[in-house]
């Protein structure tokens, strides 16, 4: 608790809600509030994606969409089952990333050399996300795993549950 109330008073982690953000806020507001967002993607019409990501353990990413002018259009919460659901064979790494964010955890599965990307979110059953990724930065595969968080003994999963 003590490094949790240190990292908050250091701006580490911004518990702020997004939600609270009016359509029209501008970029300094959306600073003022959120603070610095852990990345930035480009988006058709000069727009910009912010990334607000609340990992690694968080199950939140939040993604606020301003326009040219750097005004907020809309707020969204991008770990949701309908987004990973979205995610198909042949997207590439850049528009994952501007989708889901960045993940909550990466590991490599040998055999198949493949970079998986993990992402944990809400959801009653202790599971998470993950995206098979091919060494040229390719969606491969998907599915839902369990989260090692709620493993007794402790042992890493990195195996994909294949559903596509």
């Amino acid at each position: 608790t003590v490094m949790l109330a240190a990292a908050l008073l250091a701006g580490c982690i911004n518990m702020s809600n997004p939600r609270a953000l009016s359509p029209g806020a501008s970029a300094e507001a959306i600073r003022a509030h959120l603070g610095e967002p852990t990345a930035r993607y480009a988006m058709p019409g000069g727009g910009t994606r912010l990334e607000y990501a609340r990992g690694p353990y968080g199950r939140e990413t939040w993604m606020l969409d301003v326009d040219a002018n750097g005004a907020l259009v809309a707020a969204t919460q991008a770990l949701t089952e309908a987004n990973f659901n979205g995610i198909q064979a042949g997207m590439s790494r850049d528009e994952l990333l501007r989708t889901l964010g960045r993940p909550s955890r990466t590991g490599v599965v040998g055999r198949q050399h493949q970079t998986v990307w993990s992402y944990r979110y809400q959801s009653p059953f202790c599971q998470w996300f993950q995206v098979g990724l091919s060494a040229s930065g390719v969606v491969e595969d998907t599915g839902y795993g369990p989260d090692p968080l709620c493993d007794d003994d402790d042992v890493p999963h990195l195996g994909l549950l294949r559903i596509r």
